[in-house]
């Protein structure tokens, strides 16, 4: 361990810091098993539950489609939220989600969170893990509240977030 941290700190403080602490460079949403993976380095080093848009199957196209988006982002801010604990903004729409959005003559939509959950289901004997039952986003990827908590720890604004099929 100790050569190991000599030869990360040779390389430079963020590889040591990223190293120890678990920041991810990206995270990866893999809609079709209802999985948030945190990767580093190619490293998937940790994974999530996590829910969709009440029609999951197919990538965003407009809004109001109750979708989640398909395709690469990132995580460009982060807020404390009344409605579901804590948020972390995705980029979504990119130009490519608005140019297609405009080609069928409407609006792509915005405010793609990955998101905790409502303060009230902490009351329910399933607690905040309700999440995991169904799908109920307007597009939004949520989890529980404790797995937010640990994923806002691990990334920064500006990493990289892939959503695939």
């Amino acid at each position: 361990m100790i050569l190991r941290m000599v030869l990360m700190v040779s390389l430079g403080f963020s590889s040591l810091f990223a190293d120890v602490i678990g920041i991810a460079d990206k995270v990866i949403i893999k809609k079709s098993t209802r999985m948030l993976y945190l990767s580093s380095n190619g490293d998937i080093f940790n994974k999530y539950h996590v829910t969709l848009g009440s029609i999951p199957e197919g990538d965003k196209k407009v809004e109001g489609d109750m979708k989640t988006p398909e395709g690469a982002y990132r995580l460009d801010y982060r807020q404390d939220s009344d409605d579901y604990y804590k948020s972390l903004h995705i980029s979504y729409p990119n130009e490519a989600d608005k140019a297609e959005a405009k080609a069928l003559g409407q609006n792509a939509g915005g405010m793609i969170m990955i998101h905790g959950t409502p303060p009230a289901w902490s009351l329910s004997p399933y607690g905040d893990w309700m999440n995991v039952l169904l799908d109920w986003t307007q597009g939004c990827i949520a989890m529980a509240n404790d797995d937010i908590d640990e994923v806002w720890e691990q990334t920064t604004d500006g990493t990289v977030v892939v959503i695939v099929p």
